[in-house]
């Protein structure tokens, strides 16, 4: 007889995943880790009862926040990822050949061996990657004490329940910009506005008091329920988020990239709002 895992995200509505077979199952420092394998979704990364990635649809998630700022801005060659510990993100990042350092900070550090043991595919040889530097840190504290300047920053992070929580806040945010360069640019996981309206109006509130150009974009993600995902958009330079299809075209041949789920016109309409999500995000 098959077993059911439920997601505890919302207390008013459940998702349910058959868990065909059970790869791995703790509790870190900081949290409850699983791995499982589901027919439909392969195989499944949960934390503390919330689903962070599959096998089959995490390419939309990864290749919309780290594609998008990436191409927008057109040389970016330093990128700080805040979270990512699944390795998606960094791979996607490490696509870009111009980029010359990668910096993934991960508070959890048993989250990085369990993707890369059991969610390869995912994460492919990105760890390995001679661009690549892991700092098993918080991320807060990371930000808080860096010198170093980075063109992209991608929050990778988890909803703001646990230890994550405090990449939700302004200190946190205040020293992403910190450790931004002139023309740099910060993305965010804002989860489904659908349900969690709140968690991308207080990040886009924050964001407005620090930053010129502030808005989010959007991509629907099918295990993450509810509709559209928002992401968070910040940068000083006004520039970055009118690029042209054309511009986007020519960068993408150029390192001759491959996606399934990114397009230079996707890119452009992700930043279309609909009305409900556009409310979330006017000044208030």
């Amino acid at each position: 007889m098959k077993t059911w895992w439920e997601e505890t995200l919302h207390s008013s509505f459940q998702l349910r995943l058959r868990v065909d077979k059970l790869l791995h199952e703790t509790k870190s420092e900081f949290q409850h880790l699983m791995v499982f394998e589901n027919e439909l979704f392969g195989r499944v990364l949960t934390l503390d009862g919330v689903i962070q990635t599959t096998e089959r649809d995490e390419f939309i998630y990864h290749e919309m926040l780290s594609h998008t700022p990436i191409l927008a801005h057109g040389d970016v060659r330093n990128v700080l990822i805040i979270g990512g510990g699944d390795g998606g993100m960094l791979r996607r990042v490490l696509m870009h050949p111009i980029i010359e350092n990668v910096v993934v900070v991960e508070i959890d550090g048993s989250v990085i061996d369990l993707c890369t043991r059991y969610l390869p595919s995912i994460c492919g040889d990105a760890f390995n990657d001679l661009r690549t530097e892991v700092v098993v840190n918080d991320g807060a504290s990371y930000v808080a004490e860096c010198n170093r300047r980075f063109d992209v920053i991608i929050v990778d992070s988890t909803d703001p329940l646990g230890p994550a929580e405090v990449l939700f806040e302004h200190k946190f945010y205040a020293g992403c910009k910190s450790c931004l360069a002139p023309r740099g640019v910060i993305v965010t996981q804002n989860g489904v506005p659908f349900f969690q309206g709140s968690e991308l109006s207080t990040s886009v509130g924050l964001f407005r008091s620090m930053f010129i150009d502030v808005t989010c974009f959007l991509a629907p993600v099918p295990t993450y329920a509810g509709g559209f995902m928002a992401f968070g958009w910040a940068s000083d330079d006004t520039s970055l988020r009118p690029v042209s299809v054309d511009t986007l075209t020519d960068r993408i041949c150029n390192i001759n990239l491959k996606t399934r789920y990114y397009t230079p016109e996707i890119h452009k309409a992700a930043f279309a709002l609909p009305s409900y999500i556009e409310a979330l995000t006017a000044p208030t």
